[in-house]
């Protein structure tokens, strides 16, 4: 068998062993859904794939939480338990009906219109503080864009980004 095929046999057995311990954990806390499990695209600067689980519920508002603050909280105890039992580096991203992937797309669209907005009026705007999850993706997305530029700024849960037209001093 050649190394490719080990891989992906590998890869296969990870993926399996993640979706039955993430069903326990639910299935321990109480929800009734359905786990269902993909990968990504590839990343643009890792080139890897992500492993995503979406878990389906009627009970979302329960695991998503105000805010994302219950989802990002499942899935920081889901990796430490899979990656403790289950002895497996593979990364994975918790969604619950999709919340976490329309947000996503919700955010770089708000920082694409802001950047154009930027260009266009010749001048810095101040977005909403972010989570540092939700500041790489409006760094990620405008790093594109050559006519503006991001900085963070600010401390802690108010740290928020500056998207200021190139050639603005």
């Amino acid at each position: 068998m050649d190394n490719q095929n080990q891989s992906e046999i590998e890869r296969e057995q990870e993926k399996n062993n993640i979706e039955k311990k993430i069903t326990e954990i639910l299935d321990k806390m109480g929800f009734l859904f359905n786990l269902e499990m993909k990968e990504s695209e590839e990343d643009e600067k890792t080139q890897q794939k992500n492993l995503i689980c979406n878990i389906k519920t009627q009970e979302s508002n329960y695991l998503i939480g105000q805010h994302g603050v219950n989802l990002q909280a499942l899935q920081h105890i889901s990796r430490i338990i899979i990656r403790k039992q289950l002895d497996s580096k593979t990364d994975f991203i918790l969604d619950v009906n999709f919340y976490r992937q329309e947000k996503n797309k919700s955010i770089i669209e708000i920082a694409k219109n802001i950047a154009n907005q930027a260009i266009m009026e010749k001048k810095s705007f101040i977005l909403r503080p972010m989570s540092p999850y939700e500041r790489r993706l409006v760094h990620l997305e405008l790093s594109k864009n050559k006519e503006v530029s991001t900085e963070s700024i600010g401390e802690g849960e108010d740290r928020r980004i500056v998207i200021k037209p190139i050639g603005l001093i």
